[in-house]
């Protein structure tokens, strides 16, 4: 597979957006709807959020800095995606048999919410492992490896637009088992589907014939020496794990506080229209950014984030009966957060030594996930600790996420301004990205 300046194949992009598409359903599904599965089915103390959404991202951290490095030292990608998605999917597919009520039946006497909540935060640590070896670790080593300075805009609008889709398809098609309970029919659809992805990727996914053996350790990207030899990308790094942390401040809590909070039981239809809008913002910008220069949108696209935010502080909290207000509201702060997202994820590709790109796929996770899953939910927690309960049907009191999430991202938001002025002095003379 050759890439050029001129763009990428239709292969190449067909690989690009079926792989991509299907690892954001997968991890849609363990960042949103377990967090729901845990909530509804299990526990309402969104401390059990927090552990679990904590044990994934170390995880997720560790395998692919492990195996970035291994396929690095092996030359090859492709194995790494195709077989992974293929497990990926099945240990979705083992959530369909976790219940609290399957592990009273085997564990009696024992406390079983605790026991469940245990369970599931040790099967999302194992699906974990697998979904960061097939898409944190080789599938993104690989976007790097077929793309180019000149298309990695367009390419990251695509893929930061793909999350979004995934919701849409989520929620237009299969969130119904959701609202009805049926989870483990949800598992095993999402898993099969997800495991068939990685049997197609036997025929369609090529490496780049370019792509040699590398000598990476484990070690390379922490080295004193390499961090002073690629100021520039540790500063990337380090702006996206500020912009990370903020959207994990509410991002996991988001479908609870729309269901819960503002009492939509019936959102899909809204979310729809704010995913189509958004997705539209992060594709064209991508495009844009990548014809006049990605640094141009930077601050104009924080500064759309950090107001985003705020409205919807002030809609959850004085406006919230008005809908086409979060519509707007919220296609402002989704836009934005995907335009950042494309915009700082091609940056880092753009600044990737060639011969390391599994390894700081690795060390990029540390920023885009470790840090800001650990960061962001324990904020979003305390602040959601800090507001309204309501009795339940036993007479316990129960916590609902409240519009405080919103406005604890947009003031974590607010530091992205720091290391941006950093790279805007930095790179004056360097290659534009």
């Amino acid at each position: 597979m050759s890439n050029s300046s001129h763009g990428l194949g239709g292969r190449s992009w067909l690989a690009l957006v079926l792989f991509g598409l299907f690892g954001q359903i997968a991890w849609t599904i363990e960042n949103m709807y377990f967090n729901v599965f845990l909530y509804k089915t299990v526990t309402y103390d969104p401390n059990a959020v927090f552990v679990m959404v904590a044990a994934s991202a170390a995880v997720a951290t560790l395998t692919t800095l492990l195996m970035g490095v291994l396929s690095d030292k092996l030359g090859r990608r492709k194995p790494f995606i195709a077989w992974g998605y293929v497990v990926w999917g099945l240990s979705i597919m083992v959530f369909a048999l976790i219940s609290r009520e399957n592990t009273a039946r085997l564990f009696p006497g024992a406390d079983a919410v605790a026991l469940t909540v245990a369970i599931v935060v040790v099967m999302d640590c194992v699906m974990t492992f697998f979904g960061s070896t097939a898409n944190d670790a080789a599938f993104n080593a690989w976007v790097t490896d077929i793309t180019v300075p000149e298309t990695r805009g367009r390419a990251e609008g695509v893929l930061s637009a793909l999350p979004l889709l995934a919701i849409m398809i989520l929620f237009g098609g299969l969130d119904f088992l959701a609202k009805q309970d049926n989870w483990a029919l949800l598992y095993i659809l999402i898993g099969g589907t997800v495991s068939l992805c990685g049997l197609l990727g036997l025929f369609l996914i090529r490496d780049n014939p370019n792509l040699a053996v590398q000598k990476t350790d484990l070690l390379y990207g922490f080295r004193p020496k390499v961090i002073r030899a690629n100021p520039l990308l540790y500063l990337f790094l380090v702006l996206m794990g500020i912009f990370s942390i903020s959207m994990q401040v509410f991002f996991p809590y988001l479908m609870i506080y729309l269901e819960f909070s503002l009492a939509l039981e019936n959102y899909a239809i809204l979310l729809g229209i704010v995913l189509v809008f958004a997705a539209a913002i992060s594709v064209l910008g991508g495009r844009m950014a990548d014809k006049f220069g990605k640094r141009k949108f930077f601050f104009p696209s924080g500064i759309a984030l950090v107001i985003g935010l705020v409205l919807m502080y002030i809609h959850g909290t004085y406006l919230k009966e008005n809908l086409f207000l979060l519509a707007v509201f919220a296609i402002l702060m989704m836009g934005s957060n995907l335009l950042l997202t494309a915009l700082f994820g091609a940056s880092i590709r753009d600044y990737m030594p060639e011969a390391q790109r599994g390894h700081f796929n690795g060390i990029r996770m540390i920023f885009f996930v470790l840090i800001p899953m650990v960061a962001g939910p324990f904020i979003g927690a305390r602040i959601i600790k800090s507001g309204p309960t309501f009795l339940d049907e036993f007479g316990a009191a129960q916590i609902i996420p409240n519009p405080g999430i919103f406005l604890g991202a947009a003031i974590v938001a607010l530091a992205m301004f720091i290391p941006m002025a950093i790279i805007y002095k930095k790179s004056k003379e360097d290659k534009p990205a």
